[in-house]
């Protein structure tokens, strides 16, 4: 979720727009997707190693999944547990409208028309600049909003257009992801978080009571006790989460050109190669210059980010999915250098080892 500002102590209640860790399996993927079944590989053993290291920081639970797209080498650690995807959950959004557009159902260039039920505190390009009641944008510029800087209203607009949560959630089911599920568009899932379970997709919060639930001193206010309690119930809902297997599927696929039109598969990757959220996450720590097409997400005690990233060398590409949940560190600052050292081990492993040898 775009940022919205933090309450102390902690910082715990972060953003919105341990157990520690079971076994980690590496494995050859099946063609179906990422899985932590198969064939060992034992190539793997290193870095399976190096990455339930790093986790252990996060003080919290950490999933990853790991899909090399050039060799189907792969490997997941927590891959089949659900994790709040907070604004990880704008690629399957996306997904689902280009679906539309490659079906002939949408157009890029249709316009999408901002209702006054549609204006609340975002802290995005649209509720900050152009969020007035009656401007319309491209469907083109909408994704843009959304996936390069996380626009929370542009979300909600295309939420909407993708006939909300259960045709995103269907869509994902069909195409093979289906343990990504998608209920609720940003503004329910941030009243849901702070407290509000009293609202969602059918029954709106008023657009003045939203905008004092988000607003600074509000959150300013919130003691620890009701930090813990609010953030325990939300890492407790099974809604508007992913298992990291399934959105490193849904990104295998993406990249492979599987589910969409070349022409919206080029587009979606374009837009997440110029993601402008979360330089020190997946790219924290990687060589100067790294492409990454990812996008991140972060709301209370979760912090993301997934996507695929370029290797030098002829080495090829490798999705990598890093999911944190319940984390205890003091703020997002503390969380994101676990994702940047998880990314690195992983680049650096399949830079030396492209072929698996």
């Amino acid at each position: 979720m775009s940022q919205l500002p933090r309450p102390r102590p902690r910082a715990l209640l972060a953003t919105a727009a341990v157990a520690l860790l079971p076994s980690l399996a590496c494995a050859a993927a099946p063609a179906g997707g990422v899985s932590d079944g198969g064939a060992a590989d034992p190539g793997l053993v290193h870095l399976r190693a190096e990455v339930e290291r790093l986790a252990e920081s996060a003080r919290g639970t950490v999933g990853v999944a790991v899909f090399h797209l050039e060799t189907g080498r792969a490997l997941t650690l927590n891959g089949d547990v659900t994790f709040p995807m907070a604004s990880t959950y704008k690629v399957p959004i996306a997904v689902e409208i280009l679906s539309r557009v490659d079906a002939g159902e949408l157009s890029l260039d249709d316009l999408v028309v901002i209702e006054e039920r549609d204006v609340v505190t975002t802290h995005g390009v649209l509720s900050d600049f152009l969020g007035d009641p009656g401007a319309q944008l491209t469907i083109r510029n909408l994704l843009g909003l959304m996936l390069r800087v996380s626009d929370n209203m542009a979300t909600d607009l295309l939420f909407r257009a993708a006939g909300g949560g259960e045709a995103i959630t269907a869509r994902m089911a069909a195409l093979g992801a289906a343990g990504i599920r998608v209920d609720r568009p940003t503004w329910a899932i941030i009243a849901n978080w702070l407290g509000r379970t009293d609202v969602g997709v059918a029954v709106p919060i008023d657009a003045i009571e939203y905008n004092a639930l988000v607003a600074p001193e509000h959150l300013a206010e919130l003691q620890d006790a009701e930090i813990e309690r609010l953030n325990a119930a939300f890492n407790a809902d099974p809604r508007d989460t992913a298992t990291p297997a399934a959105m490193a599927t849904l990104l295998r696929k993406i990249w492979q050109r599987e589910i969409l039109s070349e022409e919206s598969s080029a587009l979606l990757l374009d837009i997440m190669y110029r993601c402008q959220t979360g330089e020190a996450r997946l790219k924290g720590v990687l060589p100067p210059g790294t492409r990454v097409a990812h996008k991140t997400g972060t709301i209370g005690e979760t912090a993301n980010d997934v996507g695929v990233i370029d290797l030098p060398g002829g080495a090829g590409h490798v999705v990598c999915v890093v999911f944190l949940k319940e984390s205890k560190l003091e703020d997002n600052a503390a969380m994101e250098p676990v994702i940047a050292q998880i990314a690195r081990a992983v680049h650096d492993y399949f830079v030396f080892h492209p072929g698996g040898e």
